[in-house]
């Protein structure tokens, strides 16, 4: 037998999973991870703990499932976007790295729009926000000089796990357009950029694209794994680039919505204009295309949240059912998910959530359907500025969390007014991954050829007709919600913070 491996390195775990040539996934492992929140805004991981949490993956893998691992002719993987890793001249980890979820550098992206100006969107295709790594690395520059002095490069979380199974140091062109220190029509660093902000450009990694081989499993980590020196290592893909990969968007008919703790709206782009900034413009993982994406913070967050606040008489599961009771727009309720702030259309770290229309006829399921309505309606926001610059889509692929409920997924369809269809694949980004390693080795001669094997359609669900005309008339009040609370919400901020 002969099997291919995809890595997906994620927040809270690292998932392992073992393909064969008719894209069935033979075995699966996963790890689990921690975060580090020392105070409000600060989220970071230990490097060493991906590489920790892999090599248990793998081991589980021969130990529990009876893998051969010799039998892994490639690998691949899939990675947290944004997180700094900063390594010093023997690529050691100088700090532990700064995540993707951590909001500290505010007055960096002020500062990088202050010194560059629109010429910035113009190269990176993206506006600085809190998120990106190019803020990351000036605040340590800034607050953690003895630290920033020692730095000689940077990497992203999955490169960096790369590094230490390959000995191979460099960044992917999907991962490196998320620092925003990328030329992205140009595929190489702005030494523009760099030359403002005063960083040295040689702190920048080698550049590689996603099926680019760059090496074998190392000695070393052979002797560590139980893997083998001849399985060839390629070098993957931003999770959101290879999450389109496994959901098969390899063309600009379709859109897909991504459903977990955020929600991502990502579609295929073959122009390189970009979106002056409205949405984050990326180099896709297939060699010279693209893809945009709008990011909803506080997607599954939201609905969790609920759980946790006001269900635990309940399973997840039955408390999620309790949206069926409830009619179109939970009987005049209306929920913005800007819990935990907000990315796209409305970059406001302050903003914060709201019930709208609360009457004493609402009961839990109206809540419950609300806070679904509200996270497909931010997805609508999304949607919007497509439609605007004259994209057009036939069907909605929609993964994660969001495509395990039926009543979510007709909501979608109703809100959206389009087809929405589900993927028999749970593991989409691990799943893309899987495919850029099938490709590398050869077993297809494109992506896309790989993905008519690999990627399996599952049900679709199309517009209610009456349903879709009542959304329409709830999306236009709901868009009116966040013009009409931002400034008593920015004052409630900054009450709580002086409280």
């Amino acid at each position: 037998m002969s099997y291919v491996m995809g890595v997906d390195l994620g927040t809270g775990s690292v998932k392992v999973s073992v393909m064969d040539r008719e894209g069935k996934i033979v075995s699966q492992e996963s790890s689990s991870l921690s975060l580090n929140q020392a105070q409000p805004g600060y989220s970071e991981q230990n490097p060493e703990d991906w590489v920790t949490a892999t090599t248990v993956a793998i081991v589980n893998l021969a130990l529990k499932d009876h893998i051969d691992l010799n039998d892994i002719e490639g690998i691949s993987y899939s990675g947290q976007m944004h997180g700094l890793v900063l390594l010093g001249s023997d690529n050691q980890v100088l700090r532990p790295a700064i995540l993707w979820d951590d909001t500290r550098t505010t007055e960096q992206c002020k500062e990088i729009m202050d010194k560059c100006g629109d010429d910035f969107i113009k190269i990176t295709k993206n506006r600085p926000l809190e998120g990106f790594t190019l803020p990351k690395i000036l605040w340590v520059k800034e607050n953690e000089p003895q630290i920033f002095k020692q730095a000689k490069t940077f990497v992203l979380p999955k490169d960096y796990l790369r590094y230490r199974m390959t000995g191979d140091l460099s960044m992917e062109y999907s991962d490196a357009a998320g620092t925003v220190l990328l030329d992205v029509v140009k595929k190489q660093w702005s030494s523009e950029i760099c030359e403002k902000l005063g960083l040295d450009i040689s702190i920048c990694p080698k550049l590689v694209n996603s099926v680019d081989e760059v090496g074998t499993i190392s000695d070393k980590y052979a002797t560590f794994s139980g893997m083998s020196t001849k399985t060839k290592v390629f070098a993957g893909a931003a999770d959101n680039a290879a999450g389109a990969l496994g959901a098969g968007i390899l063309d600009e008919s379709k859109v897909m919505i991504s459903t977990g703790t955020s929600g991502v709206v990502l579609k295929y782009e073959n122009q390189t204009d970009g979106y002056q900034g409205q949405l984050h413009f990326f180099n896709h993982s297939i060699p010279n295309e693209y893809y945009s994406m709008g990011v909803t913070l506080a997607a599954g967050h939201s609905l969790k949240w609920l759980y946790q606040t006001f269900g635990n008489d309940k399973s997840f599961d039955d408390f999620v059912k309790l949206a069926a009771k409830a009619p179109v727009g939970a009987h005049g309720l209306i929920f913005t998910p800007y819990i935990v702030g907000e990315r796209t259309p409305y970059a406001d770290s302050k903003i914060r959530g709201s019930f709208i229309g609360v009457s004493s006829i609402n009961t839990k399921a109206d809540f419950v359907r609300s806070v679904m309505e509200g996270v497909i309606f931010s997805y609508a926001d999304i949607l919007k500025i497509y439609h605007d610059h004259g994209q057009h889509f036939d069907t909605v692929y929609s993964i994660g969390g969001g495509a395990k409920s039926p009543v979510w997924l007709q909501i979608q369809a109703n809100v959206f007014n389009t087809k929405v269809s589900t993927l028999e694949n749970e593991q989409e980004p691990g799943l893309g991954a899987a495919m850029i390693a099938a490709v590398g080795v050869k077993w297809f001669s494109t992506l896309s050829e790989c993905a008519e094997k690999f990627v399996k359609k599952g049900k679709s669900y199309w517009p209610e007709p009456e349903s879709a005309d009542k959304y329409q008339k709830l999306y236009k009040i709901y868009s009116q919600v966040y013009a009409q609370t931002k400034e008593m919400n920015h004052e409630l901020i900054d009450f709580r913070n002086n409280d």
